[in-house]
């Protein structure tokens, strides 16, 4: 450890760039983990908070798509909740409109469609819950854009008018779209096309989205008994709008970016440790053995790599703090950046050690003989 630390106070400035390079990485992981973070809530955080084990879609279709696509007839909520396991089922209505309210805010929704008093029927952190007809809970970031309660929403083109009751706690948004919560006959009436003072024809109340199932049962038997298509919760995120394509981009950018933070450190720590070959051929002549060497050297990478992340990382947060005040869909938790730093570490440790154990296996006779 004594040459490692003596090595970084020698060469401060092979040393500061080096950390200069890292410590731009780290602050580049932590803003791309927020930014996955951020897009994943924006796409699907209506859903998350949901008290749903699973949706049952209508039978074969599209997976990606099924939220827009699907509709089941409500005597396929019963089956559900007779099979094993089910604890609750209930029909759940899901449909994108455009909306403007009285005081002239114009707002894109996502309505979901509920039964009032079932478990789909949300908790509000403003106002009261949903209790009668034309009736809407909106999510915090609707409230944050201009709605507030007593508000009329007037949709575009239909003209239906819905009138906020309450706010949620949280977020809650669908596809990047704030969700409004409204009874299932009211979502009926909105997704069958129905204008205000039209007659309603019957078909209209007979159908939904999807049944929301809560409870740990077997989904394929229960496709085969109520003929629908049934997904778990988790796997129903990929029917939200653009939510798979969004997400497969980010993985792969963030799998390129840890693939080129472990070649840039990884060739960092080789070109210093062949720097350093002389240095460790007449150490390996006095006696010390490759181990001694191992340590030496990764001790000093850890030192390096620990100060210059954690520069990063304190820069990415102050960044991220500021993106989190601003439309741009940016979210910071702690679980995220951790694991993104830790493997940022654990792969700059992998490409010193890797440089290190080739340069230690060279036998110190011949190192010196190449000084000559």
């Amino acid at each position: 450890m004594f040459l490692a630390l003596r090595d970084l106070s020698f060469a401060r400035g092979r040393f500061a760039l080096m950390g200069l390079v890292v410590t731009l990485i780290a602050f580049l992981t932590v803003l791309l983990s927020g930014l996955s973070v951020g897009l994943v809530n924006d796409g699907v955080s209506g859903l998350q908070r949901m008290p749903v084990t699973a949706f049952a879609f209508q039978a074969d279709v599209a997976k990606d798509s099924a939220f827009s696509r699907s509709a089941v007839d409500l005597d396929r909520v019963g089956v559900w909740a007779r099979r094993p396991g089910v604890t609750a089922a209930a029909p759940f209505g899901n449909t994108l409109v455009n909306a403007r309210s009285n005081k002239g805010v114009e707002i894109d929704l996502a309505l979901f469609g509920v039964q009032t008093g079932s478990f789909l029927d949300p908790d509000v952190g403003r106002g009261s819950r949903l209790a009668g007809d034309r009736e809407v809970v909106i999510s915090r970031t609707a409230a944050e854009q201009g709605v507030e309660i007593g508000d009329t929403l007037t949709l575009e083109p239909a003209g239906t008018a819905l009138n906020v009751v309450g706010v949620l706690a949280d977020q809650h948004t669908f596809g990047h779209v704030d969700v409004a919560y409204l009874p299932l006959s009211s979502w009926q009436e909105i997704a069958g096309g129905v204008r205000p003072g039209d007659e309603v024809p019957e078909h209209v109340y007979s159908q939904a989205t999807a049944v929301a199932i809560r409870g740990d049962t077997d989904l394929a038997a229960g496709d085969r008994v109520a003929g629908t298509s049934a997904m778990t919760l988790k796997d129903a995120f990929g029917a939200s709008p653009g939510y798979t394509a969004e997400t497969s981009t980010l993985l792969l950018i963030q799998v390129f970016l840890y693939a080129i933070s472990a070649l840039v450190v990884g060739a960092f720590f080789t070109v210093l440790t062949i720097q350093r070959k002389h240095e460790l051929a007449v150490i390996r002549a006095l006696g010390a053995s490759t181990g001694y060497l191992l340590r030496d050297s990764i001790l000093q990478s850890l030192v390096l790599l620990v100060v210059s992340a954690g520069a990063g990382l304190g820069l990415g947060v102050l960044a991220g703090a500021a993106l989190s005040s601003t439309p741009m869909p940016f979210a910071l938790e702690a679980g995220p950046i951790a694991a993104a730093t830790a493997l940022l570490l654990a792969l700059g440790l992998a490409g010193a050690a890797v440089a290190v154990v080739r340069v230690a296996r060279v036998d110190p006779l011949i190192a010196l003989g190449a000084n000559r």
